[in-house]
């Protein structure tokens, strides 16, 4: 197998989700393209090195759809040759793009590729694109299909996370990325979007509260009490879970994942595509991994993958420096930290 190599990686900043956010006038298709001319124009590249271009994209529908991939690639000014192919794994489809691009390039059939994700949730609703999951009895009740919020509340209470343990992860998130941004330490990977003018739209994280503290937590409700208890989804849990008397909802907005728009750019390729490209290397692609979880409790997944990579790339979880863990909910990180006993420091430090 070849050797996958990051030459380059950039994000556009994340705009809030909704019709006030500063991105909402930007299609998907501009998001997209913004992240790939930005990944052309930084190494220079000859675009008809590029074989492949892989997007993540949830709800490929309206004008997220018609494969974004390869309508991003020729409004970005790529080669016509450069094909690409959008994929969905729900929140984990903009990673398995990059994974998707490493692949092709280990094996082989490729020699230079991109993978990425693009999300206009302000734009492109979330569930736009339907499903038989949540609403078809016949994998619904069987699967004990349950909404993310009642799932991660559900986590928190089997594992014993108190809503002071979720919200004060939650303050330490909002820090953590306040400080990150003063010390620059996106300045080389996250590139402005900007209107058809030229002028920027946005050039930082425009969802951060790094005013969070524990008293404006404390005065949230819980998101999902009612969608639990009266929409039955409590039921559900405890059904799955028989050891759980009652779930205790501690999630809120303040303690859970933001609706953003954004899009992504990883630039892949072997030694001698990037030899070609005059390119150094940033970083190796040693493996990767998939696994599906319990759909009721689908969020714990991040702790059984990433038992699963480990051993598929010979290594102990002490070999690891540093985790970045989707913080959809704060459970799901405390779950993560509490199964590997690893130190806090070390995880989604920025």
């Amino acid at each position: 197998m070849a050797d996958a190599f990051i030459y380059d990686a950039v994000r556009t900043p994340r705009g809030r989700g909704k019709p006030d956010g500063a991105l909402h006038q930007v299609s998907t298709l501009g998001l997209a393209t913004t992240a790939l001319g930005a990944i052309r124009d930084r190494n220079r590249l000859d675009t008809k090195l590029v074989d492949d271009v892989v997007l993540g994209c949830v709800d490929p529908v309206g004008e997220a759809g018609g494969d974004i991939a390869r309508a991003a690639a020729l409004a970005s000014g790529y080669g016509q040759t450069v094909p690409g192919i959008q994929i969905n794994r729900f929140c984990a489809s903009g990673l398995d793009a990059v994974n998707f691009a490493s692949a092709q390039v280990m094996s082989g059939q490729q020699d230079m590729a991109i993978g990425g994700g693009v999300e206009s949730m302000s734009r492109v609703g979330i569930g736009a694109s339907g499903g038989a999951w949540p609403v078809d009895p016949a994998i619904a009740i069987p699967a004990y299909f349950m909404p993310q919020g009642v799932s991660a509340d559900l986590i928190a209470t089997k594992y014993g996370f108190s809503r002071d343990e979720v919200d004060a992860y939650a303050v330490e998130s909002q820090k953590r990325a306040a400080a990150a941004w003063a010390d620059g330490r996106f300045a080389k990977s996250v590139v402005p979007v900007r209107d058809p003018n030229g002028i920027v739209l946005l050039d930082r994280d425009e969802h951060m509260r790094p005013s969070t503290d524990m008293q404006s937590l404390a005065s949230l409700k819980p998101s999902f009490t009612m969608m639990g208890e009266q929409g039955g989804f409590d039921a559900v849990a405890i059904q799955a879970h028989p050891d759980v008397e009652r779930v205790i909802h501690v999630h809120h907005a303040g303690n859970s994942s933001g609706i953003v728009d954004g899009a992504s750019a990883v630039l892949i390729g072997n030694k001698g595509a990037g030899e070609k490209a005059g390119l150094k290397p940033r970083a190796r692609v040693r493996a990767f991994a998939n696994i599906g979880s319990e759909p009721a409790m689908m969020l714990t997944g991040p702790v059984d993958v990433t038992k699963k990579v480990l051993a598929r790339a010979g290594m102990s979880i002490s070999d690891i420096d540093v985790f970045e863990v989707n913080e959809a909910f704060a459970a799901v990180v405390l779950r993560f930290m509490q199964a590997f006993d690893v130190d806090p420091a070390k995880v989604t430090p920025r």
